[in-house]
């Protein structure tokens, strides 16, 4: 050991230590006199450092070693070498490590490098060596030189040499530590290293063995820690009652009850019990699986006193296995061990029902908590109104959200948004009375200075304009941003598209002015989303000016945009201007695509050029068709795939062509050519074969498509639907129904409008009626159009009154009437004699808001079947009039007074007619001269005369006989005659007047 000290301390190279050696040596020379000792150590040491560093290296000096100071020895100075100070130099070096100078050495690194150094050999001179840091031994620096040692063997011994030290004691971190390095190789910590511990100190092996139990225990290894505490046994010693206690906790977290058990009861055996903290998860375990008396009894067997934490405990885990009844009880069994429970009770009780989703129970909790002065955290509020949200009892939520103050919660955004979000955050739309508690909720949240998210201010604005608050809608976004809400582009795009789907045209313009306002810059999604809506509303013209505008500001149009324009152009007839824009997009370098090419064949089929429709679809199969090359000049290939879309279009338009027998080859032909057919071509040939009378071919299709995995859907039964009541077969058209609700399948308000209105026509109004309120039975409102031609039918079959009854239901049921079932009533009760109620429709119509142009008027008509239009001479009234068709109404009322006699009446109608438009209506005037007349109003006629005369009317022969007429009957023979004569020397060419009173 001696002779490799200087090693142990230096690190010296071999061949400076062999030279040093004789120089330094722990051993006296015999052949040199005692007084000619060489320097101490400590001497060299001092030299060395100070002559690089003015930091000292506290403990490499064994204290031990007297050493006088320098200045007092004079025999030292005097041998002093400067060879020695260069070779000290060179040792000072070896010293350092790698990247770290040799000032900055740690107690930690210089300890663990002696030890290193010295391997194996922990002798006297290696406690001697350690012996200087005696006072410095801590928790910390005993992990430290653990953590650096490389291997466990080196690590024990300086483990069991620090245990030994006087004023120091392991602790758990440093136990750990040492487990750490015995354990790096393998898991298993080898019998010799424990033997070594135990022949050196046995009662630390005692507590590392328990330590490395507990340790196993905190990484969940309990088969590992049981085969530890077998070793332990094994060893000689007992295990400690931290070590039981953990051994239970790790077997309760692994859900082994059992085995928890056992352990415990050797436990009991060894005159130990649970702590607090264990026994409260034991409890909670056995609760958990519904043995809350067991643990009610190791409770009592122990010396434990069960307190509120306790029961909390127990509760918990009732409420874990769903054990409520039970849960509930315990609060009383509480009571009786004198036992209060607490807000943390409560809110355990609470959260237990709550994620179980036992909600009528939280709503009794809650009230038993208010009343014990207890008050669920903010966290466990919100979660609660979140969950009520999420099961639909949206009125107890907000009752929740209004009422924060009377459980002790503070109000803030989280909750607005959670309430407000629940309702408007789904893919369904919110039923009126929940919208209605939104804005309720919504008014607070303002009052309370809070925002919605980005998330929810975009659903809550869908939803208000679904609902038709499209003003409120706009408000929200105003006030948001006073909040300091800045949309972005992407929230001015969904509102503008929930106002475009709404047809709320005159919204999406105003918002998207404010938009431009606000500096938010339209991107290309924004006027394309515009265009495309104005050209499906037909107001293309409008269309056209935002790509123009989109154009001027720099904003180029992509193919989506050209293709809707092209697409409402060809479905107008307007081809030209189709064709100008298609060059247009190919000039500005954008080249069109399948869907473009679609876009051209939908539109040739909508105006009937089916031919042109196929030119061009041959045309994408790479055949040279010369008239339209014009489509694909931009395209990169020859030849482009149509997908289903395109044979899709292609076969609708040749069924409503009437070439049904070309749309079954085309049907054959997809399969060919890689495109499957889905359910919409299907349904559209379905619907073509029914409708040209090819039943037998029709059901061909319809097996055709339930083998390939289609089902028949709500369109595939309305097209059976509509042909069973076209012939008249409604025993099938029933059949039908009945299938369609077997199949889980549905009927929509167009279904069942469909029926009710066959079921009318052929007199069975009452049954129609049935079916109308079983519609509303099954979850689908009827619509303007249902009550429509329920309405025409109860008119038809004379029943005005019913008609009139279930007009004032549709207002009740928030449906409003439209212009056709104003047209439809006032027709019936001008029929039935009922003027004075025809003419209150008249005057209520004209103060309800209703469309004055034909494009929204077209859109008011969407929907009614078109025999029915034709039956109550709307399309007719639609090709004569440039404005919405309210004249022929006012026609139908005043031929309806004028027949009656209440010329006055007639009178002030026709004077509303005359100002709806510029042109005289001659035969309006002719006959109310006529009834003028015949009820001896002679002078009221002449001066209608004159008034017809002066507007432009021209009179005819016949209108001024019956003035004569009249004349005469009134005994006015002088102007009779006076008239008379001057028609004979009036240079008029006259025209026959062949108007009867019946007309």
């Amino acid at each position: 050991m001696k002779r490799n000290l200087i090693k142990i301390y230096l690190h010296l190279p071999n061949h400076l230590s062999s030279s040093i050696a004789t120089s330094i040596s722990l051993t006296p020379n015999p052949n040199l006199p005692k007084i000619s000792r060489q320097p101490p150590l400590h001497t060299f040491f001092k030299q060395s450092i100070n002559t690089s560093s003015t930091d000292q290296l506290e403990g490499l000096i064994d204290p031990h070693f007297n050493s006088p100071d320098n200045s007092s020895n004079p025999q030292i100075d005097s041998q002093k070498t400067p060879n020695l100070e260069e070779e000290f130099a060179i040792l000072q070096g070896s010293l350092s490590v790698e990247k770290i100078e040799s000032c900055k050495y740690s107690d930690a690194y210089i300890i663990c490098k002696a030890v290193r150094d010295n391997k194996l050999d922990f002798g006297d001179q290696t406690h001697k060596f350690l012996a200087k840091f005696r006072e410095k031994l801590s928790e910390s620096l005993v992990v430290d030189v653990l953590k650096l040692l490389p291997n466990a063997e080196l690590g024990v011994k300086f483990f069991i040499w620090a245990g030994r030290q006087i004023g120091y004691s392991h602790t758990l971190a440093v136990y750990d530590a040492l487990l750490d390095i015995m354990r790096c190789a393998n898991d298993n910590i080898p019998d010799d290293f424990l033997r070594e511990i135990k022949d050196d100190d046995d009662e630390v092996l005692g507590k590392l063995l328990n330590v490395l139990i507990r340790k196993y225990c905190r990484n969940g290894s309990w088969n590992v820690a049981i085969e530890e505490l077998g070793r332990l046994k094994a060893f000689g010693y007992k295990a400690s009652r931290v070590t039981y206690n953990a051994l239970v906790q790790v077997f309760l977290e692994a859900g082994r009850l059992d085995s928890a058990d056992l352990v415990y009861r050797e436990m009991v055996d060894v005159g130990y019990e649970m702590d607090v903290h264990t026994l409260g998860s034991f409890a909670y375990s056995l609760c958990k699986i519904g043995k809350w008396r067991d643990a009610l009894d190791m409770v009592k067997r122990g010396k434990t006193v069960a307190d509120t934490v306790l029961y909390t405990r127990m509760i918990g885990g009732l409420c874990e296995g769903s054990y409520f009844e039970e849960a509930m009880e315990f609060l009383n069994r509480m009571r009786c061990d004198s036992c209060c429970p607490n807000v943390i009770t409560y809110r355990t009780l609470l959260c237990g029902c709550l994620n179980k989703g036992k909600l009528g129970r939280c709503k009794m909790i809650l009230s038993m908590m208010i009343a014990e002065g207890c008050y669920p955290s903010p966290k466990i509020y919100n979660s609660l109104v979140h969950a009520y949200c999420k099961s639909g009892d949206f009125s107890y939520a907000y009752k929740l959200v209004k009422e924060t103050g009377k459980y002790c919660v503070r109000p803030c955004h989280v909750i607005y948004n959670i309430f407000i979000g629940g309702i408007c955050g789904k893919n369904e739309m919110p039923s009126g009375d929940n919208l209605n508690l939104a804005e309720m909720a919504y008014g607070q949240m303002i009052e309370g200075g809070f925002v919605l998210n980005k998330v929810n201010v975009i659903n809550y604005a869908q939803c208000l304009c679904v609902a038709g608050k499209f003003e409120k809608a706009y408000s929200v976004i105003q006030e948001m941003m006073k909040n300091g809400f800045v949309p972005d582009n992407s929230t001015y795009n969904k509102v503008i598209s929930f106002l475009c789907g709404a047809s709320k045209f005159e919204k999406a313009f105003w918002l998207f002015k404010e938009m431009k306002k606000n500096g938010v810059v339209p991107n290309v999604h924004t006027y394309t989303m515009l265009i495309d809506t104005f050209c499906k509303a037909g107001l293309i013209p409008h269309a056209r000016t935002w790509l123009d505008e989109m154009v001027a500001n720099g904003c180029a149009p992509n193919v989506v945009t050209y293709t809707a324009l092209i697409h409402a152009y060809l479905k107008a007839n307007k081809i030209v201007d189709a064709n100008e824009l298609f060059e247009m997009m190919l000039s500005c370098g954008c080249s069109p695509n399948v869907v473009t090419l679609t876009a051209l064949i939908d539109g040739h089929c909508k105006i009937g050029q089916i031919e042109k429709a196929l030119q061009i679809y041959t045309r994408m199969k790479g055949k040279g068709i010369p008239d339209v090359n014009m489509y694909f000049k931009g395209t990169e290939s020859d030849t482009m795939d149509p997908n289903v879309v395109t044979y899709g279009a292609l076969v609708d338009g040749l069924c409503k062509a009437h070439k049904v027998d070309q749309a079954v080859k085309l049907l054959d032909v997809m399969p060919s050519e890689g495109c499957e057919p889905n359910n919409i071509v299907y349904d559209a040939l379905i619907d073509g074969l029914l409708k040209d009378g090819k039943l037998e071919e029709a059901e061909r299709v319809y097996m055709k498509m339930c083998e390939n995995g289609y089902n028949p859907n709500v369109f595939t039964y309305g097209a059976m639907i509509d042909k069973m009541f076209k012939d008249n077969r409604l025993d099938l058209a029933s059949r039908v129904l009945s299938q369609m609700l077997e199949d889980s399948c549905a009927p929509n308000v167009v279904i069942y409008t469909e029926m009710i209105d066959g079921l009318c026509k052929v007199g069975k109004t009452d049954e129609a009626y049935r079916l109308m309120e079983m519609m509303e039975t099954k979850g689908c409102k009827p619509n303007v159009v249902t009550y429509t031609a329920m309405i025409n039918g109860f008119g038809i079959a004379g029943k005005v009154e019913k008609s009139l009854e279930i007009f004032k239901q549709m207002g009740s049921k928030s449906c409003a009437p439209n212009y056709v079932t104003y047209r439809v009533l006032i027709h019936h009760c001008c029929a039935s004699g009922r003027l004075d109620e025809a003419h209150g429709l008249l005057e209520e119509m004209k103060m309800t808001y209703w469309p004055k142009h034909m494009a929204s008027y077209r859109k008011v008509i969407e929907g009614f079947n078109r025999e029915f239009l034709i039956n109550i001479g709307l399309l007719d009234d639609i090709s004569e009039y440039d404005f919405v068709p309210v004249i022929p109404v006012y026609k139908l009322l005043f031929d309806s007074y004028r027949k009656a006699g209440k010329l006055e009446v007639a009178l002030e109608l026709l004077k509303e007619v005359s100002s709806l438009s510029s042109s005289i209506d001659k035969d309006l005037y002719f006959s109310m001269i006529e009834s003028l007349l015949v009820s001896h109003r002679v002078e009221k006629a002449f001066e209608l005369y004159a008034y017809m005369v002066s507007k432009g009317g021209v009179p005819e022969f016949s209108v001024l006989v019956n003035l004569v007429k009249g004349l005469v009957k009134v005994n006015r023979w002088e102007e009779a005659i006076q008239l008379s004569h001057s028609l004979c020397y009036m240079d008029i060419q006259w025209l026959s007047y062949n108007y009867t009173n019946e007309k």
